[in-house]
């Protein structure tokens, strides 16, 4: 019986046997568990991971003899824990916390290894059954993988009813509703992220040059980093992950090398991918995936920075999310629903385009799930090919596919291929809840796929549609909208140009969440199916307003002060002082007060959001927030500006 992919591992020279690491959905009946952990007893320990509605995984280990003993129980019936540690706010009070985890028998589960743990019995590192699980309250699925599970189900089935109602459709793609054995869904996240020696930093212009001139994108890696990410892009290999690439990405300087060639100085950003899988499983690898990726660096002394924007100032981290929809023949051909019968004629099928296009439309009540910290907001800025528009781009012509990196969502095409074509957003980060962001991605597509299908609209009204100009009326879009843009929006259109033509961003996680309250109707696209309800979204709602307002308050101004505190003077009239030294102290000093510093007559703007916070006026918290950061942003490159032109 072949399980998964074995490897042999030698420590300290001597053969220790063989590792397992993963066991599939077809092996999780109690006789097979049985067995196979009863030939493995590296792995000690068995541990239930729900995630909640914040994306937070849960680590429920169990001693893997207990585990064995009420296996029956444990598969049928979940565990019982405690729901006030996780955030399931409005759902898991602390009057009623109780919440059971139920393992997902239809996943994959890993064996998570501790290399710095070894079993007494064979030698090999000691081993933890992660175990997906859902998160039960009151018989009710509330978590994170549960809505992704339910919006799975919901779109195979409403596009089960599309092709079977719209016959015009599957008839354009050449096959017949008949012949369709199952609908396939496929998503792939890529992982970005800093890779740094603890208690270093790097100078922010020495970074920022080396952005600019793109010295690090796609060079080869050295030293300990190279070491760690050939051992990753091996382990992924073995979890049957299916690693497709793996390299450096813009951020990041070139090493240091002490005198004897050792390297002293890491600070480089990487970028690794794996195979695509089918939504949830794709969603519960990339959570493993950063587990192994930290465990892995932290174990050769390097630390792993997976925020938006861990350096302010250079390149973030993103997460783009790819999405496709197929479907399997009984004949076992597979063919894309995103791509036209004949690719040089049309850039998408009429379900491709729907779902581009319910995506785009829906995106207001989406973008709270996708940027939900103040983090995801310090990476939205233009200049770092970070979307912050609601467009997309089809290409320049049919026949020659483009990749615009200034578009929020891409649409990927290749001329040769029908099964090449996907759409990948590019607004998500590491630490975005990608269960949440590809259930409602979903449900956005959907939305349109439903709507452009049951008005008749073909592929040339589609693309009429989704190319109109501002102030021209649609059947499905909004009339004072553009949905498309070929050009760089970033290069060619102003600010407020782009307010006008595709929605004025979100500047502030508050500015963002209270999309939900105004978006009554987008709303609903996520909501049918009940993949979403009113009391999950409230949840969402809640728990990110209070760690927004929680990090503000209690975090970022801090950090700010502190930061404030390391502007001092250097300059005196010795040092051969000039006017522009003078006068950007000045306002270096008059930003500074501004920011921190209260008087009997005037608080300063972090005294003005603390107070708005504990009033619970966020719309003014928000507002000051925004100027906050502005006047750091000046402060910094001013300071910059005044250190350099001090002898």
């Amino acid at each position: 019986m072949q399980l998964i992919l074995n490897v042999n591992i030698k420590r300290q020279g001597e053969y220790m046997g063989k590792m397992i690491y993963t066991i599939k959905p077809e092996y999780h009946d109690i006789e097979s568990l049985t067995k196979i952990l009863g030939e493995h007893p590296e792995i000690q320990f068995a541990s239930l991971m729900g995630v909640d509605i914040g994306g937070n995984g849960t680590d429920e280990k169990i001693p893997i003899k207990l585990f064995i003993k009420d296996m029956y129980e444990m598969l049928k019936f979940g565990i019982q824990t405690d729901g006030s540690s996780v955030e399931l706010q409005g759902i898991a009070d602390l009057n009623n916390a109780r919440v059971d985890l139920l393992p997902d028998t239809e996943c994959t589960w890993f064996v998570d290894y501790n290399y710095e743990h070894y079993n007494d019995e064979n030698g090999l590192p000691v081993g933890t059954l992660k175990i997906p699980s859902f998160i039960i309250h009151d018989g009710k699925l509330v978590c994170s993988r549960s809505i992704l599970k339910r919006a799975q189900v919901h779109f195979k089935n409403e596009m089960n009813n599309v092709l079977k109602n719209h016959p015009e459709i599957t008839r354009s793609l050449d096959f017949k509703y008949e012949d369709v054995d199952e609908i396939l869904l496929t998503v792939a996240t890529e992982l970005e992220m800093w890779v740094k020696t603890p208690e270093q930093s790097a100078d922010f212009e020495e970074l920022h040059t080396s952005q600019i001139l793109k010295e690090q994108y796609w060079k080869r890696t050295m030293g300990t980093v190279r070491t760690v990410l050939e051992k990753i892009m091996n382990l992924l290999e073995c979890y049957d992950l299916k690693p497709e690439m793996a390299h450096k990405e813009v951020g990041g300087i070139t090493n240091k090398i002490d005198a004897k060639g050792r390297i002293t100085h890491v600070m480089e950003q990487l970028e690794i991918d794996w195979r695509f899988s089918n939504p949830i499983q794709a969603a519960d690898n990339e959570i493993f995936v950063k587990e192994l990726i930290e465990d892995q660096f932290r174990h050769h002394g390097l630390e792993v920075l997976f925020r938006a924007k861990p350096i302010e100032g250079v390149a973030g981290n993103g997460e783009h999310t790819h999405f496709g929809v197929a479907v399997k023949l009984k004949d076992n051909k597979k063919i894309n629903l995103f791509s036209p019968f004949d690719m040089k004629k049309d850039y998408l099928s009429e379900i491709g385009y729907g779902a581009v296009m319910g995506l785009l439309k829906n995106y207001e009540v989406i973008n709270p799930i996708v940027s939900a910290t103040n983090d995801a907001f310090n990476r939205l800025k233009p200049g770092f090919e970070a979307p912050v528009c609601i467009v997309t781009s089809l290409g320049g012509t049919k026949e020659s596919p483009s990749r615009n990196r200034s578009v929020l969502l891409g649409v990927i095409r290749n001329i040769d291929s029908n099964n090449a074509t996907r759409f990948e957003l590019r607004s998500p980060n590491p630490y975005s809840n990608t269960y949440l962001v590809i259930a409602s991605c979903y449900q956005g597509m959907l939305d349109g796929i439903v709507s452009v299908t049951e008005a008749g609209m073909d592929c040339r009204m589609l693309e009429k549609e989704i190319s109109k100009k501002y102030g021209e009326e649609a059947i499905y879009l909004e009339k004072f909208r553009e949905y498309r843009s070929e050009k760089d929006v970033f290069a060619y259109y102003t600010q407020e140009e782009r307010d006008k033509l595709y929605g004025k961003a979100p500047s502030t996680v508050w500015e963002n969440i209270s999309a939900f309250a105004s978006n009554e109707i987008k709303q609903q696209a996520l909501k049918k199916g009940d993949v979403f309800t009113d009391e999950l979204i409230n949840s969402f709602r809640v728990s990110t307003t209070e760690k927004w307002k929680n990090e503000l308050n209690g975090r970022i101004i801090h950090e700010n002060i502190m930061l404030l505190k390391t502007f001092v003077k250097l300059h005196s009239e010795s040092d051969h002082a000039t006017d522009l030294d003078v006068v950007n102290w000045e306002r270096i000093v008059y930003l500074k007060t501004k920011l921190m510093k209260d008087s009997m007559t005037k608080k300063c703007i972090f005294t003005k959001i603390k107070t708005a916070i504990s009033q619970g006026d966020y719309d003014s918290a928000s507002d000051l927030q925004i100027q906050m950061n502005e006047k750091m942003s000046e402060i910094r490159a001013l300071y910059i500006e005044y250190k350099n032109n001090i002898f």
